[in-house]
């Protein structure tokens, strides 16, 4: 079928381009219509927080737990105090809006210059109107106050979930930047630019593909962003692969149509391999527990798929289109190489490590997990206004509160206590206890719900809410309270991250275990996908490493844009897990395809390893390279979700290509020889036979061609 898939797109490519052209406009004229917003969801059935927070709703409805809530925060640059008209006018003003259901008493600074306000909402943050135009609202509100000289900022639950818009500039920089690698690698421009332009018209379709998921489920406001950088970088990975087998093919003699066809269903089929394990890894991300991992899940998965059906379809139809323009021009002309044949530097490589396998593979190993060390101390915490750019409103709120009233104003907790079950008393001992707990320096006075079954009442911790203190003050409450809930958005934060810490090795088990089992069915072996699992959590747990020195340790912030180091965003790790453990089986599959296929056909197990490294290297190498500067143009942007995820996922991939490729695999299979494709006569019997790429049989295709040629055209 693959066969018959390229050969058609290739002999016909006008009307493939034709149709792929429809498919883009239908797919944009649908999202335009039915399309829905982005919009993070943290209601999380399995908090503890939740409890208090469903508690609040449904006997507080106008409360923020029960809807959504802004804060205002007012300052006068000059250091005189604020005058009360202009803020009773900003407090009218911000009753008016639609949906606000109260405005609190402005909170004065000791010296009068800050005043604190927060708007509640009667909806939740993920109701459309708020999500359109609630932000829109808020800044029209405290537009007087601008042009009256005084500073005013938004801060809280609304404009923090409004998404910060890209910058692209980066990303834009990386697509020129692989644009080059192509160039040198193909040595043509229109080689080079052909994996691109596939790449960004699947992307298209897999963007609007997004925006309509977002109209049936709650879709994260990062989920578009990091969908992009997944797609495109595996976009142009497979654009590649397909395109680099095709130009051999051309090479070997074969006519233009031919060598599409045989390149789609050689290579078209890694391809295939290589995106069902990248769906597979992102499909883990259900089992974190959280709805916006599988937002995170489905948006990623969309956008892989659409640049996968781009890169089978679209490379054979441009291939066709081409011609030999392809291939660099001294070959076109018949030329003769500038310099004699030798065998390519990673045949080289291999064979120096497998001359001395042991050395190469304890250095290796030590230098990933010297990488590896700083992930023990790595403290995740969600993003709040703290890490976000110090130019935006959601930061200068954050900084203002937190120099004017505290760092704890930014978090407060919730207490909700049953009044029905302990009465006033117990109300006013939960009050008197949490008072007396270390690290609580501020309590406001109970407020009793309309039914009078609750009383719910905030404190204010001596910290901020990313403080490392965090999680052991919610947790010391909770067991100082047992006759109350906890709640509110710091407690909730703090519940979703001890959660995803425990559920990740649930999604490491899910990912590594099915990943195996797909390996030892296409490899016919127990040792090759055990130790393919293991490498990729070597360099993953190094990415890791570097991902919390970097970001926690501080030790280059300011080269990423940051001005002070911060945990580790809680979404990352598991995250870049699923992401980075489909990615590396890509390359996996792709190298250990040729060595198996040169193993099967000489038995020589080491020599079979440098042949395969020789005629895959480039090709690894070039794609990871095109892949580690799409994440860094990523890495640019001022979302931390997407900052951290572009840098891990770039280091990630340049360790991957580099120590496990280049030094580990060619190492380990040295030594193992044989036995690297040992597999029980049992367990042989049980798994079904795949084949990631089939070998380059000339009987095989004549018998394709034949079948072909014998085919009713209306059949084919």
């Amino acid at each position: 079928m693959l066969h018959r898939l390229g050969k058609g797109a290739a002999a016909h490519p006008w009307r493939t381009l034709a149709a792929w052209l429809a498919v883009v406009l239908a797919a944009f004229a649908t999202s335009a219509a039915l399309g829905g917003t982005f919009h993070d969801d943290y209601d999380v059935p399995d908090a503890e927080a939740q409890v208090g927070i469903e508690q609040v709703r449904d006997h507080f409805p106008a409360s923020a737990a029960a809807g959504s809530s802004a804060q205002v925060v007012v300052h006068d640059p000059s250091g005189a105090p604020l005058a009360d008209d202009q803020v009773d006018a900003l407090a009218d003003r911000l009753r008016a809006i639609e949906h606000v259901s109260d405005v609190s008493a402005p909170r004065l600074s000791e010296d009068g210059d800050t005043a604190l306000l927060t708007a509640t909402y009667d909806v939740p943050v993920t109701h459309d109107d708020l999500v359109e135009e609630g932000l829109g609202a808020l800044e029209e509100a405290i537009a007087p106050l601008h042009e009256a000289g005084l500073r005013a900022e938004l801060g809280g639950e609304l404009p923090t979930n409004v998404p910060e818009p890209l910058g692209g500039v980066g990303e834009l920089v990386g697509v020129v930047v692989a644009l080059l690698l192509l160039v040198l690698v193909f040595g043509s421009v229109v080689g080079a630019g052909l994996p691109v332009a596939v790449a960004l018209t699947g992307l298209a379709v897999g963007s609007a593909g997004v925006t309509l998921l977002a109209a049936t489920m709650d879709v994260s406001t990062s989920a578009p962003t990091i969908a992009s950088m997944v797609g495109l970088g595996v976009g142009i990975d497979y654009a590649l692969l397909l395109v680099s087998r095709h130009v051999e093919f051309l090479r070997a003699g074969h006519s233009v149509t031919e060598a599409a066809g045989r390149a789609t269903a050689t290579a078209g089929r890694s391809v295939l391999f290589a995106s069902a394990t990248v769906l597979v890894s992102l499909m883990g991300l259900r089992l974190a527990g959280l709805p916006v991992y599988s937002s995170f899940g489905f948006a990623t998965g969309i956008a892989v798929v659409a640049v996968m059906a781009a890169a089978l379809t679209l490379v054979p139809a441009l291939a066709g289109l081409a011609k030999h323009r392809l291939l660099p021009r001294r070959e076109r002309r018949g030329e003769a190489p500038r310099r004699p044949a030798r065998p390519p530097l990673t045949a080289r490589w291999a064979a120096t490590v497998g001359r001395r396998p042991l050395p190469f593979a304890l250095a290796a190993l030590l230098f990933l997990l010297a990488l590896a060390a700083p992930t023990l101390a790595m403290r995740t915490w969600p993003q709040d206004g703290s890490s976000n750019p110090a130019d935006s409103t959601t930061r200068q709120a954050y900084d203002l509160v937190a120099a004017e009233f505290g760092a704890g104003a930014n978090g407060p907790l919730t207490v909700v206590v049953d009044r029905d079950r302990v009465g006033d008393a117990g109300v006013a001992e939960a009050v008197d206890t949490v008072r007396g707990t270390d690290g609580i320096v501020a309590v406001t006075e109970p407020a009793v719900s309309p039914d009078g079954a609750l009383a719910v009442f905030d404190a204010e911790p001596s910290f901020g809410p990313t403080d490392e203190r965090t999680t052991g003050l919610v947790d010391e409450l909770r067991e100082r309270l047992p006759d109350a809930e906890v709640t509110g958005y710091l407690p909730l934060m703090s519940d979703i991250t001890v959660m995803l810490s425990e559920r990740i090795w649930v999604v490491i088990a899910f990912v590594v275990g099915v990943s195996v089992l797909l390996l030892a069915m296409v490899f016919r072996s127990i040792l090759v996908p055990l130790k393919a699992a293991v490498m990729n959590l070597l360099s993953i747990g190094a990415a890791y490493g570097v991902l919390t020195a970097v970001f926690q340790w501080g030790w280059a912030t300011d080269l990423l844009g940051l001005d002070h180091a911060l945990p580790i965003s809680s979404w990352v790790p598991i995250l870049m897990f699923a992401i980075l453990f489909g990615l590396s089986m890509d390359y996996e599959v792709f190298l250990l395809s040729r060595i198996r296929e040169d193993w099967l056909r000489t038995g020589d197990a080491r020599g079979s390893v440098e042949r395969g490294l020789a005629a895959t290297g480039r090709v690894i190498s070039s794609a990871a390279a095109i892949m580690v500067v799409v994440f860094l143009g990523f890495a640019s942007e001022s979302v931390v979700v997407v900052k951290m995820l572009g840098f891990g996922m770039a280091v990630a991939i340049v360790l991957d290509a580099t120590v496990v490729r280049m030094v580990l695999v060619p190492a380990t299979m040295a030594m193992l020889g044989r036995w690297n494709w040992w597999l029980p006569a049992w367990l042989d019997r049980l798994l079904p036979t795949v084949q990631a790429e089939p070998a380059d049989d000339e009987t095989l295709w004549d018998e394709l061609d034949a079948l072909d040629e014998q085919t009713p055209a209306g059949a084919r």
